[in-house]
């Protein structure tokens, strides 16, 4: 159903909200990393301020270039704590999004905005604390005239959305949860963590990153050599 449009599916399969809380706790990072290094956006999707996070089950749209009537039609389907996440049919910087809709979202339970376009407003949408990341900021608005889709699998940023998965997003980027693994990536986004804390400790006593992970012997057998002076190195 990726790319198809004429589609609006009011109930989507979200996430346990228990998973979803718990992912919640975590980093983008440390997600990415503890899926395998897997569900990475693209890194030019960017908050629209710093410290922006958010966490939740996405909302998704398909949109056409320039048209932003899709993300009216998502309004209507939020529940709290969704994140509705826009694709394109075609590459696009118009502003999908503002501080009017921002202000749609956030009354209808909207808890952010991921865009690959662009987006405006970013001044207000700050001071409202709406997080979004967007792949730019332009001031041109959009119109209201092709039909696009709402909660249909789409293609964001480089990465396959499917409504009702999770969507975390921080300072990093964003990262996408499959729904049905949504509970195993918090509980092994848990170990990592857990892990990460105790390789903190043993780094803010002086230890070496080199000693921690066994670096030493495999930096030597790729072909490393120490000297102690410059006029040792033959």
């Amino acid at each position: 159903m990726v790319g198809k449009t004429g589609i609006a599916v009011r109930n989507i399969q979200r996430a346990p909200a228990a998973a979803v809380a718990q992912l919640a706790k975590f980093g983008v990072a440390t997600i990415h990393e503890a899926m395998g290094r897997t569900g990475l956006l693209a890194p030019y999707l960017r908050p629209i301020y710093r410290g922006a996070r958010v966490c939740g089950s996405a909302v998704t749209v398909l949109g056409h270039p320039g048209d932003n009537w899709m993300l009216h039609v998502a309004a209507e389907l939020l529940q709290a704590g969704d994140v509705v996440v826009m694709g394109m049919t075609a590459p696009d910087d118009h502003a999908m999004f503002g501080e009017l809709l921002g202000t749609s979202f956030r009354a209808r339970g909207g808890a952010g905005l991921v865009v690959d376009a662009g987006v405006r407003d970013t001044g207000e949408l700050a001071d409202m604390r709406f997080p979004v990341w967007s792949k730019a900021v332009h001031a041109k608005g959009p119109i209201k005239a092709t039909v696009g889709s709402v909660n249909t699998s789409i293609m964001c940023a480089g990465a396959l959305v499917h409504a009702g998965d999770v969507i975390v997003g921080d300072d990093d980027g964003v990262v996408v949860v499959p729904a049905a693994q949504a509970g195993q990536v918090a509980r092994a986004s848990q170990e990592r963590e857990d892990r990460e804390a105790a390789t903190r400790a043993r780094l803010a006593k002086g230890e070496l990153g080199l000693d921690i992970y066994d670096m030493r012997g495999k930096l030597s057998a790729a072909g490393l050599a120490y000297y102690e002076k410059p006029e040792d190195v033959k």
